[in-house]
């Protein structure tokens, strides 16, 4: 199994300076590089303070002038919100700048909040035409010269400046549902998943979607599996309701925002109260703490090896759950000093 980080530059109030937040992110981004993570993933977001991500191209040339081997991802460009003649120029800067070290990731986003500010008129449930459209469109920028008189975007002949360092970047897709699964595999994308809070089941239903999907494209390649959690490791079993009370906290604004109520103050999403939700039962305590990557480093590894036995052939450590900066640093301490090495 290998790993990956995503992290987010996150304020949950204004009791913390972007600035810090920044510094701090910086450095668990060179943690991760030098602890023995595969890939960064940066994510794109606008309005919104728990999510600093206008543009995950900028963060990830930011990160690159300061790792050594780490490689780049955008988790997710989301389409809507892009050219395709931009887009594929950002992203194939990137890899230029970085030496190679391009992740492609692709998605159609998150929040009707956010398509009302950047795309108004556009539906969230819609917005996979327009991610199935880019995709085969940056690829073509990226070969070189393409004219694209597609339903959503139309250009005269135009190519990417400049191009990729890779001849072929890898491309990765956010898939839940079989529909997304398909489109993965079809068109050889790897996949990433997130269960958000669920239990274990969801990433077995996910786990079997993919299983099912490749053998109903018979001659398609199997791609990257890659799960996502969040993520805290702590010294001492006492520790656990830490994680759990920030968590609590983060998914409260989390569900007001997937919700779209609106009820957003200068950029921080107010916390939803989890007595309101449906799957309430997934925000208990003790539901948080076996159901997300909660644990001792010796609970960690054993919680890993069921997602490794289950076909997860990556990890993504989510480290943005409105844990203290303090705290961010000792759990990634812990993990790559006492988890990482145990599946070397």
């Amino acid at each position: 199994m290998k790993f990956q980080l995503a992290i987010n530059l996150e304020r949950m109030d204004d009791s913390i300076e972007t600035s810090e937040v920044a510094r701090h992110t910086l450095e668990m981004v060179q943690m991760a590089d030098v602890g023995g993570f595969n890939i960064v993933w940066a994510a794109e977001h606008h309005a919104l303070e728990m999510t600093i991500a206008p543009n995950p191209f900028q963060i990830l040339t930011w990160w690159a002038t300061h790792t050594d081997n780490i490689r780049l991802g955008s988790a997710v460009a989301v389409a809507a919100y892009w050219h395709p003649i931009n887009l594929a120029g950002e992203a194939a800067m990137l890899d230029v700048i970085s030496g190679g070290r391009l992740e492609f990731g692709i998605g159609s986003g998150a929040y009707q909040r956010e398509f009302d500010r950047m795309r108004p008129g556009l539906l969230q449930s819609d917005a996979w035409r327009h991610m199935q459209e880019m995709l085969p469109v940056v690829k073509a920028l990226w070969a070189g010269d393409y004219a694209h008189d597609g339903a959503i975007w139309q250009f005269p002949t135009a190519t990417s400046v400049p191009k990729p360092l890779q001849p072929d970047p890898r491309v990765w897709v956010a898939a839940r549902s079989p529909i997304t699964f398909d489109y993965a595999v079809k068109n050889g994308c790897h996949v990433m998943s997130w269960p958000i809070a669920r239990p274990f089941a969801e990433a077995e239903l996910y786990a079997q979607q993919l299983t099912d999907t490749v053998a109903a494209n018979q001659g398609a390649e199997r791609p990257i599996f890659a799960l996502m959690r969040h993520t805290a490791v702590y010294d001492s079993a006492n520790e656990w309701m830490v994680p759990v009370i920030a968590a609590q906290r983060q998914l409260g604004q989390f569900e007001n925002l997937f919700k779209n109520l609106g009820d957003v103050d200068n950029g921080f999403a107010k916390q939803l109260s989890l007595d309101q939700v449906r799957n309430r039962d997934e925000y208990e305590p003790e539901n948080l703490t076996e159901n997300l990557m909660f644990g001792t480093p010796d609970q960690i590894i054993q919680k890993l090896r069921r997602y490794e036995a289950l076909g997860v052939d990556e990890f993504i450590y989510y480290a943005s759950l409105g844990l203290g900066l303090k705290e961010q640093k000792r759990s990634m301490e812990l993990f790559c000093n006492e988890v990482i090495p145990a599946f070397a």
